[in-house]
């Protein structure tokens, strides 16, 4: 692990995350692959992308103090060209962590392209529950929520906890809104019977197939948990950002062992996102959105399972 001295800021590197350890103004991270190639394979007709971000311009909508990161601008415009770029039809917007709890960027695009476009929002208890049917309206369709270990929350702001969801979870149950989880891989034993309680409310998601290190391997005892919810047909997980479990640079091929794992525990409950425009990712090994859509059909042999997890699935939960 590296460290690079900023003043009174600081960055790390663990695997090819970048990692900001203090909450003052964090310096820049890199951005995504300017020029991504387009895909081998073109996905099918109404595929979604289900997990991107987007960032700025920040005269409209500026970054938020106490955030992780700083990005590069990511403006709507960008994403909607790059979703043509890989022949996806659909994306779900999910609120980063630069703009904090202020979800105004997301709202914009929902209000531009609300027939494209659907929303993931993350905010705290200044909104009351009532605004989510404002929300709801343009095409926001979740809250996301970010669960850490005792003691494991990072030293700057990000997300809110299940305290939250609580406040919300009447609103979201009525909506019939996704309840979309990053949780630290740590708790998921722990979590798991919450979550397959929460799942007979509404749709659960979990993040990038757990975040869990490839090291750990698929016998771990958090991803069985996971593995267990999957299959039961309880919880949805996203099939996205491999690199986010490998340090394998570009074809991450421990992570896939993680992806057809799930595959074959229940393709009815899983979802493919981008992870556009890779906040944290080290420049030097940041993915190629179009080799990303090419590890996905590879790694997903069937048509079939392609249709579910890529079209089916995000329609069901998103429309």
């Amino acid at each position: 692990m590296a460290a690079r001295d900023q003043g009174r800021e600081h960055q790390a590197r663990v695997g090819n995350v970048i990692v900001n350890t203090v909450a003052s103004e964090p310096p820049p991270i890199a951005g995504p692959v300017p020029r991504p190639r387009r895909p081998a394979i073109l996905p099918p007709a109404g595929a979604w992308d289900t997990h991107a971000h987007i960032f700025g311009p920040v005269d409209r909508f500026p970054f938020a103090a106490g955030r992780g990161y700083t990005p590069p601008p990511a403006p709507l415009e960008t994403y909607l060209a790059l979703l043509d770029h890989l022949g996806l039809a659909r994306g779900v917007i999910v609120q980063g962590n630069a703009h904090g709890y202020d979800n105004r960027v997301v709202l914009d695009a929902l209000e531009r392209h609300g027939d494209r476009l659907r929303g993931v929002a993350i905010t705290d208890t200044r909104v009351a529950p009532a605004t989510l049917r404002d929300w709801h309206r343009l095409g926001m369709r979740g809250l996301r929520f970010h669960l850490f270990p005792p003691g494991g929350n990072p030293n700057y702001i990000r997300g809110v906890g299940l305290d939250v969801f609580e406040a919300f979870r009447p609103t979201m149950r009525e909506l019939g809104w996704v309840m979309q989880v990053w949780c630290d891989w740590r708790i998921m034993t722990e979590l798991a019977g919450r979550l397959h309680d929460v799942a007979a409310e509404m749709p659960v998601v979990v993040d990038h197939m757990l975040n869990i290190p490839a090291e750990r391997g698929i016998a771990d005892p958090a991803f069985q948990a996971l593995l267990r919810l999957v299959g039961e047909g309880a919880v949805h997980v996203k099939l996205s950002a491999p690199y986010r479990l490998s340090g394998a640079f570009p074809d991450y091929p421990d992570a896939r062992l993680f992806h057809d794992a799930l595959l074959r525990a229940n393709p009815e409950r899983l979802l493919w996102g981008t992870d556009w425009p890779h906040p944290q990712i080290a420049g030097e090994v940041m993915p190629d959105d179009g080799h990303l859509v090419d590890l996905f059909h590879a790694w997903t042999p069937d048509a079939r399972h392609r249709h579910l997890i890529l079209v089916e699935t995000p329609a069901r939960l998103l429309t």
